[in-house]
């Protein structure tokens, strides 16, 4: 009876061991054998004809067409100030008075100066008439004596004909100095008119006005603020406000060589502007016609019209360039493409989706794509990038993606 139960107990546990053996085997063929069955995602792109060019991008700012400070061209005080930041101004339109005491008074000194002078003009012009009247006396009288005497000798002194020829030539140096006294009297005149004139001009300038339309950017004086004369060098003069001129903006962009020989005056450039997501057009108006010697770039001015005032100077944009472009090329994406010495080759997935390595010869190359010029066929699709993933005869799962995203590429 002992000896039986022993073998009962033997057979038991020897069931046992074979029902967990199994159990065990079985765990391990159920973890082992998804990962035996499990076929690796390949992300492919199409091969694809396109236009193929090389794209840049180039940045830059807007900046008012024109932007001044605007200065006094006399020393004085702002009696009164008419425009402040953000006011929009026509051309001429006064900006802001002067208050320059001593200007009016060298002012009303010039204007007497005038009047003086146009007396001494009308004193000389009777004291002219005068001495011509004096001296046509004398002269008839001379030649009247002077004619008796020839025609009967002896019925005139020869002293009495003296007398008067000298009074004939004292007379007529008389006109002579009515004239000259007359010349001055008027050439003072024109110093007076003249002098009469700067301090009028000088008048005007006492009303600063707008050179041309624009806004008030920066506002530097108040009423009463002493302005120093703009002409002045021997002293930093302070402006009175700050003018930008909005209605057309400039745009300098440093233009790359490779690019420079497309730049022509009045060709259309498209900018696009980040802060409004929109594109704008604007005209080529100026470039320098010649590269600088450190950057290679050519300084190029493109001119917006911004009557509506959408756009800002100071606003960022970015203008993109295509150089090198050829039509209807037949493209793959860069990251499908994989370079062992002289030798180029890319991974082709089959109809059977089985991976083949297929050697090609590339022509032109982009950013992001590059020519086929043999080796692939248009509709072919071949792995775009991580291609060290893979190897020839090897079965996947293709995903197909945008050309150029290598971010998606390696999918697993």
């Amino acid at each position: 009876m002992t000896a039986k139960r022993i073998w009962i107990a033997v057979v038991l546990v020897v069931a046992a061991v074979l029902l967990v053996w199994r159990w065990m085997a079985r765990a391990q063929s159920e973890a082992e054998g998804p990962a035996h069955s499990t076929v690796t995602t390949a992300a492919v792109s199409l091969v694809k004809r396109r236009d193929l060019g090389d794209t840049l991008t180039v940045s830059g700012a807007f900046k008012p067409f024109q932007d001044i400070d605007v200065h006094a061209k006399v020393a004085g005080y702002i009696r009164k100030i008419y425009v402040d930041v953000g006011d929009h101004v026509k051309e001429g339109q006064t900006l802001a008075t002067l208050e320059v005491p001593e200007l009016a008074a060298q002012l009303a000194g010039t204007d007497a100066a005038v009047r003086g002078a146009q007396e001494q003009i009308r004193r000389a012009q009777g004291d002219l008439d005068r001495a011509q009247s004096t001296h046509a006396a004398a002269h008839s009288a001379y030649h009247r004596l002077k004619q008796a005497s020839d025609t009967q000798p002896g019925l005139v002194a020869q002293q009495e004909v003296d007398d008067w020829q000298a009074k004939d030539l004292g007379a007529e140096a008389q006109v002579a100095s009515a004239e000259a006294e007359l010349s001055a009297a008027r050439q003072q005149l024109q110093v007076a008119q003249a002098t009469q004139k700067q301090y009028t001009a000088l008048s005007d300038y006492t009303r600063i006005t707008a050179p041309f339309a624009g806004v008030i950017t920066v506002r530097y004086a108040d009423t009463g603020s002493l302005i120093a004369a703009g002409t002045a060098t021997s002293t930093q003069s302070m402006p009175v406000v700050r003018l930008a001129q909005i209605s057309i903006l400039r745009l300098v962009l440093q233009i790359p060589e490779s690019v420079a020989p497309q730049i022509h005056v009045g060709g259309s450039i498209k900018v696009h502007v980040q802060a409004l997501n929109k594109d704008f057009e604007g005209k080529v108006s100026r470039f320098a016609d010649s590269l600088d010697q450190q950057t290679r770039t050519m300084e190029t001015e493109l001119d917006f019209q911004n009557s509506d005032g959408k756009l800002m100077p100071g606003m960022f944009c970015e203008t993109l360039f295509v150089h090198d472009r050829k039509q209807n090329a037949l493209t793959i994406p860069i990251e499908a493409v994989n370079r062992v010495g002289d030798e180029t080759t890319v991974f082709v997935v089959d109809s059977q989706n089985v991976v083949r390595a297929r050697p090609v010869k590339l022509g032109q190359e982009s950013t992001t794509q590059i020519e086929v010029l043999s080796g692939l066929i248009e509709g072919e699709r071949v792995i775009d990038g991580n291609l060290g993933e893979f190897v020839p005869g090897q079965t996947v799962l293709p995903k197909v993606v945008e050309a150029g995203n290598s971010s998606q590429a390696g999918i697993r």
